[in-house]
């Protein structure tokens, strides 16, 4: 196969390229309409009234109250804000914190880092398909459990997880619970209350948006530590000057996708189950990973027998394709990915590990020729391998 000159990308999971419509929307807040949100003169009071009207918006599509939403810098600091918030806020009441063993290293890593401090973790184990199930959360709940944090749809995997069920057993119990749903938002459809959780974590990057800019909600009423102290901004909770660009973009990102997540979501599942067919039909000894049916709409994960996943992303962009294999986030390192491990597969194969990841800008043709390029990638790297069918 030749080289492909244009080049593809197929890992809209790691980020997305900003949406034209979205900038347009940011620019004038550049150079126009550029004041600190925390000024008292003109330019201060209309930066001001541009962001709450921002957060009126988001809380509008996600059916909640405007004073329940927090603006950040990036999902990783929801992240760390609320799992480091609930824990020094909620101490005297008890030191147990649930995750899910396919958790982001945005939630794994502050909860090992508040180990080294005396909380105890459970890691949740998942089925194959890389599911929590309700029985498995409730025999690890303790009196001592303060939080209960699990991934709505997994960056690595495509599974989406029985969020509501989860959030009713924790609301039963009294337990604080939070999901990370930077994959999911804007991809599928859904509401705060439908999924009972205190705390939700979503990301402008993922969908369309500008990188620099992400959402906290915090469910009205409920009071955690801060983690970052200065001035005061975002209702005295998260202190940093406001990223204002950033955040009217990622708003208007997630209008666009409202608006647009029934017709999208349509096209990349036709797009995302042409090529799962084809993988498993035509190559040899690969098998999905993730649940075949509750998953994102636009995501595609693999593995292959007798194939290095890094060898095989390398192979592929040196085709022009761009796909990874696996987190982004972590994607540098050689170690067999701890979501495959979770999910029974011993490091060999996880090594072998792909993700696809389509997007608002992925043509079927495009489909066609990475199947190409794929299966011919792996037909070379296996023939070096001294792989045998």
């Amino acid at each position: 196969m030749k080289k492909n000159k244009k080049r593809i990308y197929l890992d809209y999971a790691a980020t997305t390229p900003v949406d034209k419509r979205v900038l347009k929307e940011m620019l004038p807040f550049f150079y126009e309409k550029f004041g600190n949100t925390a000024s008292s003169h003109s330019f201060g009071r209309e930066a001001k009234k541009v962001l709450e009207k921002c957060r009126e918006k988001m809380a509008q599509i996600l059916g909640v109250e405007k004073e329940e939403i927090f603006f950040t810098s990036s999902a990783t600091e929801s992240n760390n804000t609320i799992l480091k918030g609930v824990a020094f806020s909620q101490k005297k009441r008890g030191n147990h914190i649930i995750i899910s063993s396919i958790e982001h290293s945005s939630v794994r890593n502050p909860a090992l880092w508040l180990k080294k401090r005396g909380f105890k973790i459970t890691q949740l184990p998942v089925d194959k398909y890389g599911m929590v199930k309700s029985s498995v959360l409730l025999r690890n709940i303790t009196k001592k459990t303060i939080l209960v944090s699990v991934i709505h749809a997994s960056n690595e995997i495509g599974t989406l997880q029985p969020i509501s069920k989860l959030g009713e057993i924790c609301k039963k119990k009294k337990i604080l619970f939070h999901t990370d749903a930077s994959q999911s938002f804007g991809k599928i459809p859904f509401k705060i209350k439908d999924l009972n959780v205190d705390f939700l974590t979503a990301s402008s990057h993922k969908m369309y948006g500008p990188k620099g800019a992400a959402l906290l909600y915090k469910r009205k009423g409920i009071e955690i530590e801060s983690l970052l102290h200065g001035g005061g901004h975002e209702m005295g909770f998260r202190s940093s000057t406001v990223n204002l660009p950033a955040i009217v973009g990622f708003v208007k990102a997630a209008q666009i996708c409202q608006k647009e997540m029934k017709k999208e979501s349509k096209r990349l599942i036709k797009l995302r189950d042409k090529l799962i067919k084809k993988v498993l039909k035509e190559i040899p000894k690969s098998y999905l990973t993730g649940h075949p049916k509750e998953r994102l709409p636009n995501h595609a994960s693999f593995y292959f027998e007798g194939v290095e996943g890094e060898a095989l992303a390398t192979d592929l962009d040196l085709k022009g394709f761009a796909v990874s294999t696996g987190s982004a986030c972590a994607s540098g390192k050689l170690e067999p990915s701890k979501v495959l491990l979770a999910l029974g597969l011993g490091p060999e194969k996880a090594h072998g590990s792909l993700r696809i990841s389509l997007g608002r800008w992925t043509k079927e043709k495009e489909i066609d020729e990475f199947f190409e390029a794929l299966k011919e990638s792996i037909e070379r790297l296996r023939k070096i391998s001294g792989f045998s069918l």
